[in-house]
C-alpha cells in the first residue's frame, strides 16, 4: 500500500456557547483533517490537528504552511506501515509541532487499521469495549453552574469535571451545591493552574468530605517542586495535564513523586506512538492515566476512544469536546450513551 496524494481541509468551528478556564475564555476552535489517499481505492486515513496556542504552541497558518512545505513532500508514495520512522522523522528533525504531529499519527494508524480490516482499537490491542467519560463545565456562577449539572445529569452523565481556579471559595460552593443535589455523581476539579501551593492545599481540605475523585493541575507549571509536597499533603488524588507535554515529562515527574496521575493528550503529546511512550512510563510509576482532549472534532476524539480502550491501566477518559461544536464536520464515528463511549465497530476510526 502506497500514498498516492492528500489533501487538508480547514474547520472554523464555533462552540455551542463559550466556556471559560482560569486562563482565557474559549469561543471557537480551528480544526484541521489530514487525508491520505491511498493505491487501494477504497482505503483513506483520517488524522485531526487542533491547534492552541497556550498548549501546542501552533498557529492554523503554522498547520497550513506545514501540509505544503513538508507533508506534500514527505507523505506522497510512502507506504503507511512505516509509520514509525515517518513520525520519527518529523519529531526528530523538529519539522512538526505536537498536533500536527498527532494528526500525522492519526491517518497513517487509521490506514493501517482499514488495511487489516478492523477497528482501530482492535488493531492496537483491544482492553476494553467501552469507557466512561466525563463532561465539563466551565467557570460559571454558581445559579448557572447548576443549571448546567442539571442538565448533564438529565442527559445520562454520571462524572462531572468542574473547571475552577479564579475563586477559592466560589469553587467550593459549586462543588459542594452539586454533590448535595446529586450525591452519586463523581466530581472532579481542574484549577488550570489558577491556584497557589497553600491555596490549593486549603481547598484540598475544605472539599475532603465530598470525595472528590481528581484535583487536575492546580496550580502552575512553574511550580512543579510544589507538587511533591501536595500530593504528600492532601489526600484526594493530583493530576498533571499542563505539566506533562513529552515523554521526559512523565518521567521527571515520576521519578520526583510529582503526581499521582497524569492526563494523555494526543494532540498536546504528539499523536498515539508518543501516548504509548508516555502511558508505559505511567504504568511503570503505578501512575493511573486518564485520556483528555483539547477542543477537537469528533475525528479527533475517536482517535483518544480507540487509544484509551487499548491499554490496562488507561482507567479514566475526558472526551467530551465534541458536544461543544455545533457544526461538526464528522458524526457517527461513535457512540455516547449515558455518559459512556462506544467506538464505532467500522476499520480504522470509523470514518
Amino acid at each position: 500500500m502506497k500514498i498516492t496524494d492528500l489533501s487538508l481541509e480547514r474547520y472554523d468551528l464555533q462552540l455551542t456557547e463559550p466556556y471559560t478556564i482560569a486562563y482565557e475564555t474559549i469561543s471557537t476552535s480551528c480544526n484541521f483533517v489530514l487525508r491520505l489517499k491511498t493505491d487501494i481505492a477504497e482505503i483513506e486515513g483520517f488524522g485531526c490537528a487542533a491547534p492552541d496556542i497556550p498548549v501546542t504552541h501552533e498557529t492554523p497558518e503554522e498547520i497550513e504552511a506545514n501540509f505544503e512545505n513538508v507533508l506534500l513532500p514527505a507523505l506522497k508514495g510512502a507506504n503507511p506501515f512505516d509509520f514509525t520512522r515517518i513520525v520519527h522523522d518529523f519529531k526528530s528533525q523538529k519539522l512538526l509541532k505536537s498536533s500536527a504531529l498527532n494528526m500525522v499519527d492519526m491517518a497513517l494508524f487509521d490506514l493501517v487499521s482499514k488495511f487489516a480490516g478492523v477497528p482501530l482499537y482492535q488493531y492496537l490491542g483491544a482492553f476494553r469495549k467501552s469507557i466512561p467519560t466525563s463532561v465539563t463545565i466551565g467557570i460559571l456562577p454558581l445559579k448557572e453552574t447548576l443549571r448546567k449539572a442539571d442538565d448533564f445529569v438529565e442527559q445520562g452523565f454520571y462524572i462531572l469535571k468542574i473547571k475552577g481556579g479564579l475563586n477559592i471559595e466560589e469553587d467550593i460552593s459549586k462543588l459542594t451545591a452539586i454533590k448535595k443535589k446529586y450525591p452519586q455523581i463523581i466530581l472532579r476539579f481542574d484549577g488550570n493552574q489558577g491556584y497557589t501551593l497553600e491555596e490549593t492545599i486549603y481547598f484540598a481540605s475544605k472539599v475532603e468530605n465530598l470525595d472528590i475523585d481528581i484535583i487536575e493541575q492546580p496550580m502552575t507549571t512553574n511550580q512543579e517542586e510544589d507538587y511533591t509536597t501536595l500530593s504528600a499533603a492532601i489526600s484526594q488524588s493530583v493530576m498533571a495535564d499542563e505539566s506533562l507535554k513529552t515523554l521526559k515529562d512523565t518521567f521527571r515527574l515520576a521519578k520526583n513523586s510529582r503526581v499521582n496521575m497524569i492526563n494523555i493528550k494526543l494532540m498536546k503529546v504528539g499523536g498515539l506512538q508518543e501516548g504509548f511512550h508516555i502511558n508505559s512510563v505511567a504504568k511503570s510509576a503505578g501512575y493511573e492515566v486518564m485520556v483528555g482532549c483539547l477542543d477537537e472534532c469528533q475525528l479527533g476524539i475517536s482517535a483518544g476512544l480507540h487509544f484509551a480502550l487499548s491499554r490496562p491501566n488507561i482507567e479514566f477518559a475526558d472526551l467530551d469536546s465534541f458536544l461543544d461544536f455545533n457544526n461538526d464536520p464528522y458524526t457517527g464515528l461513535f457512540q455516547l450513551k449515558k455518559g459512556i463511549l462506544y467506538p464505532s465497530e467500522k476499520s480504522g476510526l470509523g470514518v
